[in-house]
């Protein structure tokens, strides 16, 4: 599989996983719809966390492209860790909170590379793509530590932070769909050229 190929598959494969986790976040009390949500969460930052590895390889150099989706792909690490890990539950949101950041600062660190070249094709696309990506990321994370905070005061079940996990979720899907077009674009420039 060439670079060009690459990118844009991890892009397409992390925009999936992004829409899993995305719809993983709808709010449910049903013991049944939480579970299955958990398991769309699972396969969600699973391809979410192959999706930016593919693209950290189809950087042929060194970048903060690069970088970023190699700390997002970690930040996806951490929250599947957080999922699958039998740990408490304190814990599983704590591994869950900081995946979230790691995220935000991997798609915060992309988004530096896109001003880079300001002829690129695409790049608004990336630009937007990015900085929803990290918006998202920490508003999940924010979401996730007003919950755990609500935990610790009243040690009842604490909801407060869906609301923001749910907004956080999918404004990162809209961002890595964004993404996804403006890597195909970039991809699409970079043939014609050679």
């Amino acid at each position: 599989m060439d670079d060009q190929v690459k990118e844009i598959f991890g892009a397409v494969i992390a925009a999936i996983g992004t829409i899993l986790s995305a719809i993983a976040s709808i709010p449910s009390e049903t013991t049944r719809i939480i579970d299955l949500y958990k398991d769309f969460d699972i396969v969600g930052n699973t391809l979410q966390a192959m999706g930016n590895a593919l693209e950290a390889e189809g950087q042929s150099t060194p970048s903060l492209e690069k970088l970023g989706n190699e700390i997002q792909a970690i930040g996806n690490s951490t929250v599947l860790a957080g999922l699958v890990w039998n740990v408490d539950e304190v814990s599983e949101e704590k591994l869950v909170i900081t995946g979230n950041w790691i995220q935000a600062l991997g798609g915060a660190v992309a988004l530096g590379d896109e001003f880079n070249d300001p002829t690129a094709a695409g790049q608004i696309y990336n630009i937007y793509g990015n900085l929803l990506q990290s918006i998202g990321n920490s508003l999940q994370a924010i979401g996730g530590s007003i919950n755990l905070k609500e935990k610790r005061i009243s040690k009842e079940p604490a909801s407060s932070g869906d609301t923001i996990i749910f907004a956080g979720s999918w404004i990162q899907a809209v961002g890595s769909v964004l993404s996804v077009i403006g890597q195909v674009k970039e991809e699409r420039q970079e043939e014609k050229l050679q």
